[in-house]
């Protein structure tokens, strides 16, 4: 039976109408999930940062410009997130150099010419990850084609990244992991037409690809010794002619990365100190419960919603939860059923594609400590590899020659469409999600908004300057921002009829109480109310 629906799969070149019609539902909600409430979640940590990148300026000349202890506007704090005439693009390349070398320019660059035309808001930002991802529905189905031949499975695959909240999260980042995807997929097309068809012309397209993802995130080299992996099993081991070519084109790939990894070798040190978070160890059972949550996030995460909306009472979210050991079961059968169905030039390709990056990350957390493997942006390939067995799980069963198994594995596509569907429907109304930081942000904006005439106090502490970088983006116009370097202390006005303090370190903290009683306003957000003078 197996042989008869591998038949059936290739001679099938068009998928019914009524499959088509579903696609294309689903490709317009996904498009419109990508869309909707572009500005509403929070612009956390991480997008700040990017946003000072492509401003050009460094961190330390927005400390040294921005914390001296004068009172500022929220507007002084925006300054340094968007283009501008004083700094150039060579500037963005100079600032992730020397701060960020770990986040190659490509990204950054692109990002910097859309705001220059497209303005500087929020929405302007995000926008250029959200049409990137628009590119991910052909590529992901050319990569079915060159590796199963069958465009129904091309359309399911489409059908299940349309509505998969991970996807939709990411393409609303202004983060390069929307652009990291389409590269990812595209890249691996190309390599498996090119394992087929062979030419210098492919290689060369190949080569560019590899290029293209290099610059764009380093976990790209894990992607490439993936398709490495696979090419030489393929070819048994041997020095073929094809095996030669894809050597060729790495090394050309490589070669024209050398000048990053220059950089990066320049500014090792830094790159230990702004990754620290990702290095410290976690428990076995941290990191397998991580590698359980992100799994699930491929099909859904609305029972996630309870610390999004602490006031929403609704139960029959909660129970969402359960679904996890059946989407666990969903991944664990489709991986067996491509081994034991499917020729080895697919079952490996989706293996290696999957195992070779996520299977590195893992071994370096368990060896070396870390959690890089609970990072669910890190091992995308990983879940691309995994959405495309799942997609040729579900292709197969639908065409299934039993009407019983049919109406069966029907039921089963429509739970997970309907889990992606909802879990886009409620995360595209929260403020923030699982994917960012900065969670408390909004609420602290709200809690000064209201105040009347406020002053917002804080330090260079721990994560503050993103924090206080995303924090600008939801603050009134009216709200005035003093700021300073530790261990400085601020020289506080009198002339404010509501002070907060914002993270304060333990030695700031102490300070400010010996002259002002501080209130606890917002435990999550470390937001304290300054009042009266101590007696």
């Amino acid at each position: 039976m197996l042989t008869t629906n591998r038949q059936r799969l290739r001679s099938l070149q068009f998928p019914t109408s009524r499959l088509r019609f579903c696609v294309v539902i689903l490709l317009i909600l996904g498009i419109f999930f990508r869309c909707v409430n572009l500005e509403r979640k929070v612009y956390w940590h991480d997008e700040a940062y990017t946003s000072l990148r492509i401003s050009g300026y460094t961190k330390t000349e927005f400390v040294q410009q921005v914390f001296d202890g004068q009172v500022i506007d929220v507007e002084s704090l925006q300054k340094y997130q968007y283009p501008n005439s004083q700094k150039t693009a060579l500037d963005t390349i100079k600032s992730l150099a020397l701060e960020d070398a770990q986040h190659p320019p490509l990204y950054f660059l692109m990002l910097r010419l859309w705001m220059q035309i497209f303005g500087d808001s929020v929405a302007a930002a995000r926008s250029l990850s959200v049409i990137i991802s628009f590119l991910c529905f052909p590529c992901i189905y050319w990569l079915c084609i060159e590796l199963f031949q069958s465009p129904i499975i091309g359309w399911m695959a489409v059908a299940l990244l349309s509505v998969s909240p991970f996807h939709v999260l990411y393409a609303q980042e202004a983060r390069q992991f929307s652009l990291w995807s389409v590269i990812i997929t595209i890249s691996s097309a190309v390599f498996l037409r090119a394992v087929m068809l062979g030419g210098i012309r492919l290689w060369a397209i190949y080569a560019v690809t590899v290029i293209l993802g290099l610059y764009t995130f380093l976990f790209s080299a894990l992607v490439a010794i993936a398709h490495g992996f696979y090419l030489v099993i393929i070819e048994n081991f041997r020095f073929t002619k094809t095996v030669k070519a894809y050597l060729l084109a790495i090394s050309c790939a490589f070669l024209a990365f050398v000048p990053w990894i220059l950089v990066i070798i320049n500014n090792i040190s830094q790159i230990d100190s702004t990754t620290a978070s990702a290095q410290k160890r976690q428990s076995l059972s941290g990191l397998i419960s991580g590698w359980i949550s992100n799994l699930s996030y491929i099909f859904g995460d609305f029972w996630r919603y309870e610390p999004f909306y602490p006031n929403l009472n609704l139960p029959i979210l909660r129970w969402g939860r359960y679904l996890i050991p059946l989407i666990l079961i969903l991944v664990g059968y489709a991986l067996w059923f491509i081994y034991r169905c499917t020729q080895k030039r697919v079952w490996l390709f989706i293996f290696s594609l999957s195992g070779v990056p996520g299977l590195t990350l893992i071994l370096s957390d368990l060896i070396f400590g870390g959690k890089l493997s609970t990072r669910a942006r890190y091992v995308i390939p990983c879940y691309i590899g995994i959405q495309l067995a799942i997609a040729y799980l579900l292709a197969t069963k639908i065409i299934s020659i039993k009407p019983i198994q049919q109406k069966l594995w029907r039921l089963v596509i429509v739970l997970v469409i309907s889990t992606g569907i909802i879990s886009c429907t409620v995360s595209s109304q929260a403020e923030t999600w699982w994917n960012k930081g900065s969670h408390a942000n909004p609420q602290i904006a709200r809690i000064i908004n209201q105040s009347d005439k406020p002053l917002l106090i804080s330090s260079n502490y721990s994560l503050n300057i993103g924090d206080l970088m995303s924090l600008s983006h939801v603050l009134d116009n009216k709200v005035k921002v003093q700021l300073v370097t530790e261990p400085n202390i601020p020289n506080i006005p009198d002339n404010f009829k509501e002070i907060f303090l914002y993270n304060p370190s333990k030695k700031l903290k102490s300070d400010i109480e010996k002259k002002y009683k501080l209130n606890l306003v917002d435990k999550p957000g470390r937001l304290w109310r300054l009042s009266a003078l101590n007696p």
